[in-house]
């Protein structure tokens, strides 16, 4: 990719620059509308109930003290230290709403300022939030999401968008730091940005800022990153090389190669980015660039890179399925997931003040083409999502819903798996530990009350990763299909004494009979169609 010298007209002086405080407020505003719309479905949404049990334990050692998953590492000490103790004063799904509020708001902000430092007019940071949803959504090759409920990643991206603005900008200084902090809340999000800024630094940047000129910010944000990747190392702090490659293996192979293993995903996932990428490059390759639109292109070839050698890695299982699986988890395609959508929208709302290649009309009947589209997408995305009115996490397959179930079916299993965890959370002793059903993932949430294992809730460190497996293994063993758990007598008992378990809870459209144990919900004054509660023996 070329990337011209730059003009001989200052960088400050550029009409681009000059947006008023009042104009950037109110197109955060209203690109943080669009991403109400686009996510504001109920809390919990996926992850959510994943974060914020772990960050309310954080603050709350006691609370469901005695469940395995938010006893284990802390993986994301930054994020459970600034958005956790909001748990202490607000319910989890306030504080859901409050920590989503905050997350979006960075992400419109960054969004904001790094539209306006590309193309400089009113309005084009509200298409390209369009268009970037609709890309990331639409054209993902392993999974990524950007927009969606709160977790670390959220105010991670927040900050690499500022961060990229400053890069645009040549204002290098600041840069370091912002990708130092997205790191310390998610340290694969801000490492990686920080690999692929030093390439355009390398390529580009130093032009206007020496190295010698970097080093003290290199060193700001490298000590902030520290709060985000000590406690990742100390994940791994006592135990054996041989523990550290079962949990990978653990972690790569069974529980999300959807995200990490290339030979998981599907043929159409690749066909999608590919496409995307397609589109990217036709869009940047139709107009002439400029020192920052080349910046921001070098900056996306950079993820793509990154992609690239963890395709090259994922052919190593064959042969090396122990290397492979440590280096797979640091999650190669995250960043072309969300930054190749990324630099489409903002080259794309590019080709309304710059003449492509194909002439003026064209570029523009490009942009409009793509921004229809995508508000097309953007738009029945939301409304699916206000018309079920549902929680992500408690909704279709996390619930063990099938895919053609209606919106009525869905929303009275939600009603009454919430029901029975408010059951439970009035009527049995807070340090009461649960059996649960394998699909679901918000029991924490409702029930406030311990569980022995669920498949969502995967701890990151080393020894309580193998405990995961060897539970799950158990609970759910092969089988019995991997949906339910036993009911002889003997394995109950066992699991009472081995995991404390007092009560098992039953998925009925799994085992639709009574089971030959006492009943405790639903109680003839509470019906419950879908979930029973049962003492163990």
């Amino acid at each position: 990719m070329h990337t011209p010298e730059p003009a001989a007209q200052p960088l400050a002086a550029q009409p681009q620059d000059a947006c008023s405080w009042r104009r950037c407020g109110w197109e955060t505003w209203l690109i943080l509308l669009v991403f109400i719309f686009y996510a504001g479905d109920p809390a919990p949404a996926i992850n959510e109930a994943h974060y914020l049990v772990k960050a309310k334990n954080f603050w709350q050692p006691q609370w469901c003290g005695g469940d395995m998953f938010v006893t284990s590492g802390k993986a994301h000490a930054t994020f459970y230290v600034v958005f956790g103790w909001l748990t202490q004063l607000f319910s989890l799904d306030t504080t859901a709403w409050i920590g989503r509020l905050v997350g979006w708001l960075m992400l419109a902000l960054g969004l904001q300022r790094l539209s306006w430092a590309v193309v400089g007019r009113p309005y084009a940071s509200v298409i390209a939030a369009f268009i970037w949803l609709a890309g990331i959504e639409h054209g993902n090759l392993a999974g990524e999401w950007v927009v969606g409920g709160i977790e670390a990643k959220v105010p991670a991206y927040g900050l690499v968008l500022l961060g990229l603005e400053r890069m645009l900008r040549d204002r290098w200084s600041w840069v370091w730091p912002l990708f130092g902090m997205a790191a310390a809340f998610h340290v694969l999000v801000g490492g990686w940005s920080v690999v692929c800024g030093m390439l355009v630094y390398v390529l580009v940047g130093r032009r206007a800022s020496p190295p010698r000129r970097q080093i003290l910010p290199l060193l700001v944000g490298g000590a902030i990153a520290l709060l985000g990747l000590l406690p990742a190392v100390w994940l791994e702090q006592g135990t054996t090389p041989a523990d550290a490659v079962a949990a990978a293996r653990i972690y790569v192979y069974q529980r999300i190669p959807h995200h990490l293993l290339p030979s998981n995903f599907a043929l159409s996932w690749y066909v999608r980015h590919g496409v995307l990428l397609a589109l990217a490059a036709t869009v940047f390759g139709l107009q002439r660039l400029d020192r920052r639109t080349g910046m921001l292109g070098w900056f996306t070839v950079g993820t793509v890179a990154l992609a690239l050698v963890g395709l090259v890695i994922g052919l190593l299982p064959p042969s090396h399925p122990d290397l492979a699986a440590r280096l797979l988890r640091y999650y190669w395609f995250r960043m072309t997931d969300s930054i190749v959508p990324l630099a489409l929208a903002l080259a794309s709302v590019r080709l309304w003040v710059v003449p492509s290649r194909l002439g003026v009309p064209l570029g523009r009947v490009l942009l409009i083409t793509l921004a229809l589209v995508s508000i097309l997408l953007v738009g029945r995305h939301g409304l699916e999502k206000q018309l079920a009115g549902l929680p992500a996490s408690c909704d279709l397959h996390s619930q063990g819903n099938p895919a053609d179930v209606t919106v009525a079916q869905r929303q009275q299993v939600c009603r009454d798996w919430i029901r029975t965890c408010q059951w439970i959370r009035d009527n049995t002793d807070p340090d009461a530990v649960f059996l649960t059903p394998r699909h679901q993932q918000t029991f924490k949430w409702y029930a406030h009350r311990a569980e022995v294992v669920n498949y969502k809730d995967v701890p990151q460190d080393v020894p309580h990763l193998k405990q995961w497996q060897e539970r799950f293994e158990r609970v759910f063993p092969r089988y019995l299909g991997r949906v339910r758990v036993t009911i002889q007598y003997a394995e109950l008992e066992a699991f009472r004494r081995d995991y404390d378990a007092d009560y098992l809870v039953v998925d009925r459209r799994i085992v639709p009979y009574a089971l030959p144990l006492k009943q405790v919900y639903p109680t003839p004054w509470e019906p419950n169609q879908h979930y029973a509660v049962y003492r163990l023996p």
